[in-house]
């Protein structure tokens, strides 16, 4: 057979093969490398980007991204030296650096990936359990990290990957941690507003003690004033009184009576008296005369 035959009947052979959908070509991205399987069995890797060839119904071509990749995971639970449950929501930068490996080891990037999570929330609960909550939410935090992404990425260095770095995004609390330290909250805030009252309570009624005494103090020190005022006009007035009856004690006594009918006869007063009393002794016609 000539050349020209041969070539003939290879470009009939990719034409077919075209036409069938089937195409012994394959582009590696700059991005990307390839690794070229057969019948699951690694046959080569492709690190450059390019037109590359393999053999239609035998080869695979397994991708594998070479550019800084990101981790990130739903927060999940971790529980602290202090015995404290929070969630821990966190990512990681990390790459693969041995695709022969990785594909060895996973089959795919996304197994990879897998195991990548495994390896690194693993060593998150270890390097959080050693350290209480303070030190998680403090600038130690940061050491913390470090330390979780050096083990990380020793344990993964094994499978051809690279751990750059580990960060936690937010640390929150379960839900029902969450409202039981409301409902202690809530409590701790009521046990002080009571405390509050009670010693609001009992400075009122030490002020209305206070006030109370000193409104009797001065009830009683207007008494002893009145009292003593009082005294003083009454003994003014026996002293008027018995000045008087010295002087006129028959007008003295003639004025008292007039005084006493003044009070006695009233408006409708009605009395029996007889005609010798005493009281009348200055109503009496001879006593006019």
């Amino acid at each position: 057979m000539s050349k020209r035959n041969l070539l003939l009947g290879i470009l009939g052979v990719v034409g077919v093969l075209f036409l069938m959908g089937v195409s012994p070509f394959f582009i590696v991205d700059l991005t990307q490398t390839a690794i070229v399987v057969k019948f699951g069995k690694p046959q080569r890797t492709h690190m450059e980007p390019g037109l590359k060839m393999k053999i239609p119904f035998m080869d695979d071509v397994i991708y594998f991204d070479k550019r800084l990749l990101d981790y990130d995971v739903p927060a999940r639970e971790v529980i602290t030296r202090d015995k404290k449950t929070i969630l821990i929501d966190n990512f990681a930068k990390w790459r693969i650096v041995d695709p022969l490996k990785v594909y060895q080891a996973f089959g795919t990037q996304r197994g990879a990936l897998l195991r990548l999570d495994d390896i690194i929330y693993s060593e998150l609960r270890v390097e959080l359990g050693r350290h209480d909550l303070a030190d998680i939410v403090s600038a130690n935090r940061l050491l913390v990290m470090s330390e979780v992404a050096k083990r990380s990425n020793e344990k993964a260095g094994v499978y051809g990957l690279e751990v750059l770095d580990v960060r936690i995004k937010r640390v929150d609390l379960p839900e029902q941690n969450e409202k039981a330290i409301f409902q202690r909250m809530t409590a701790e805030r009521e046990r002080q507003a009571k405390k509050y009252r009670a010693e609001g309570e009992e400075e009122a009624q030490k002020i209305r003690s206070e006030a109370e005494k000193d409104r009797e103090i001065l009830l009683a020190e207007a008494y002893k004033t009145a009292q003593e005022i009082r005294g003083g006009g009454d003994a003014k007035a026996f002293k008027a009184y018995a000045t008087a009856y010295k002087q006129g004690p028959e007008f003295f006594a003639f004025m008292r009576s007039m005084e006493a009918y003044k009070k006695t006869f009233a408006k409708d007063t009605t009395m029996i008296l007889s005609p010798d009393s005493e009281f009348l002794k200055y109503l009496k016609k001879r006593n006019w005369d």
